[in-house]
């Protein structure tokens, strides 16, 4: 609005000025040389005047110019070539060729050396070669000024991670924070070393900040905020419980689904005689994620309870998630408190098929208990090794025994989850070890015997004749050590005399072992011939103390051995030739 007044006022006081000097009797002359100029009307010969002026002006002014121009075009030129040079460096940097990178980088920095772009080249192209020490002075170049301080402080963080300095690292993130605190990774790192270090009052600052800084939404804030303070009452649990029941209190309204909070609120429900409270506690979370640390805590949440009161209350708990495995784990831990084994069996029996690894464990608790039976429980311990994982406290593939707040891998907030480890998922590949005859034998259903008779009742056994004595396949007959004393009455009884030698009966179809896979097939351009007959084998039937018609001719002194030595001779001749030498 200035402007325009002036403008206003300018044109007419030139107006006036003009009208002026056309009002004012006279003439103009302008001799220049042989040049004369005379004019009636003064105001004609003055605006010639001027206008050769400006005319005059312009074209000094001009090649004053120059110079500045020239300047200013080559400066543009240089700048775009090492815009160029930055943009083919970056891009030599995305597909990983730090030769180029490098190149690009000295040409960007003859050329453009104030451009963050620059620094930003170099930084890379030095992360690129593996040299660190030029990636750090890149980087605190960057940090020092205005315009690129986040970005340098962002490089020496991850410059100081790779060096696995935490303490730089922890510094650096601290004053990016400061700078600029809806960083969401100086926020992350910060966050990480308050908890690592159990600076819970830090650490739900920084939550409070990324919630008004809108890196957070509300239902994301109420978790991890409730996770924090879990985690506080969970560490000043045996020290202020005060302050531990007011954390996890809070922390239960802010996330009611969070296990360890809800069995921490139950604990201290149950203390204050608050059963029914605690009881709406825990089943709120089971609902949501069924934890045998959550049956634990319904289990004992009135305390004295005997255990076939607690078993009711399980199976009440269990039966809110029907088929589900850990109410089933619950009822049977229960059950064999109480000793109602045959319920801690009926509740295991879905799961036997293919176990896990603390229904396994369960089944062999509960042979040992029940029956004393060793063997079997044996057979379950066996089983349980080779079984299927339970779930566990997960985190980036990070298996704990207890609930955290933060994972130690990557530092993330409320990261652990309860679920089977990746290792343990199953696979379309056989297992690697099968199931042996022990434990078959061993996990049979268990043989009803019938009631035996009295001794008294029992006939005597009447006298059989000796029989010859049969040689039972290599199958089912057991080794036998050649030099194993024989019994007295073995002894007494003559031995019997050797048979005649005669052909063994044919086995039997049905008792034939089947014929095993061939490992070649056969060529139907070749002959076939009859198989040459096998002959019977003939049992030879000795003494148990007989050792045998020795076989070796005459030692020669002369003759090489060829193989390896034969074995010490057994039985009594054996024991003799070695009392004898």
């Amino acid at each position: 609005m200035i402007r325009i007044i002036l403008f206003l006022l300018l044109i007419a006081v030139v107006g006036g000025g003009a009208a002026w000097l056309a009002d004012q009797p006279g003439d103009l002359v302008l001799s220049w040389g042989g040049l004369r100029l005379t004019s009636k009307q003064p105001l004609f010969l003055l605006a010639l005047v001027l206008v050769g002026a400006m005319l005059a002006g312009v074209i000094l002014r001009a090649l004053w110019k120059v110079p500045a121009y020239v300047r200013r075009n080559r400066r543009e030129r240089l700048h775009a070539r090492g815009r160029r040079a930055i943009t083919q460096g970056l891009l030599a940097i995305g597909h990983g060729d730090s030769t180029s990178a490098r190149v690009h980088a000295e040409v960007a920095r003859r050329h453009a050396g104030n451009d963050p772009l620059t620094l930003l080249l170099h930084a890379q192209s030095a992360q690129l070669d593996g040299d660190r020490d030029g990636a750090q002075r890149a980087f605190r170049a960057m940090a020092e000024r205005e315009d690129t301080r986040l970005l340098g402080l962002r490089g020496l963080f991850i410059e100081a991670q790779r060096a696995d300095d935490p303490v730089t690292a922890v510094m650096v993130a601290e004053e990016a924070l400061k700078l600029s605190p809806s960083s969401s990774w100086a926020s992350h790192a910060v966050l990480g070393f308050c908890c690592a270090k159990g600076d819970w009052a830090g650490a739900l600052s920084i939550i409070d900040n990324n919630q008004s800084s809108g890196l957070i939404d509300k239902a994301t804030y109420r978790r991890q905020r409730g996770v924090l303070l879990t985690a506080r009452a969970l560490e000043l649990e045996s020290v202020d419980r005060d302050l531990a029941r007011e954390s996890v209190k809070e922390a239960v309204k802010l996330a009611p689904t969070l296990i360890p909070a809800a069995v921490l609120a139950a604990k201290f429900e149950s203390e204050a005689h608050q059963v029914r409270r605690a009881m709406r506690l825990v089943e709120t979370a089971w609902l949501a994620q069924p934890h045998p640390d959550l049956a634990d805590a319904y289990a004992h949440v009135r305390l004295g309870d005997a255990a076939r009161q607690r078993l009711v209350r399980v199976e009440t708990l269990a039966a809110k998630t029907p088929g589900h495995i850990e109410g089933a784990l619950a009822i049977a831990r229960a059950a064999i408190d109480a000793s109602e084994f045959a319920k801690a069996r009926a509740a295991l029996e879905p799961f036997i098929a293919a176990p896990t690894q603390r229904v396994a464990l369960l089944m062999a608790e509960i042979e040992r208990t029940e029956h004393g039976d060793s063997g079997r429980a044996r057979a379950w311990t066996l089983r349980a090794v080779r079984a299927l994982h339970d779930p566990v406290w997960t985190a980036d593939g990070y298996v704990s025994d207890r609930w955290r707040p933060v994972s130690p891998v990557t530092g993330r907030l409320d990261a652990f989850q309860w679920q089977t480890p990746v290792a343990a998922l199953p696979s379309d590949k056989g297992s690697a070890i099968e199931t042996s005859p022990f434990e078959e034998a061993m996990l049979a259903p268990r043989p009803v015997e019938p009631p035996k008779p009295a001794a008294s009742e029992l006939p005597a056994p009447a006298p059989t004749p000796a029989e010859p004595i049969e040689v039972k396949p290599a199958e089912s007959a057991p080794t036998v050590q050649d030099n194993v004393p024989v019994p007295t009455a073995l002894e007494a009884e003559p031995a019997p005399a050797e048979p005649a030698a005669t052909p063994e009966p044919a086995p039997k179809p049905e008792s034939a072992p089947p014929a095993p896979a061939p490992l070649f097939r056969s060529r139907t351009d070749l002959p076939k011939t009859a198989p040459a007959p096998i002959p019977a084998v003939i049992p030879i039937v000795r003494a148990p103390d007989d050792p045998g018609v020795d076989e070796d001719g005459p030692a020669d002194e002369f003759a090489e051995q060829i193989g390896p030595p034969k074995a010490q001779i057994g039985g009594w001749k054996g024991f003799l030739s070695r009392l004898g030498s």
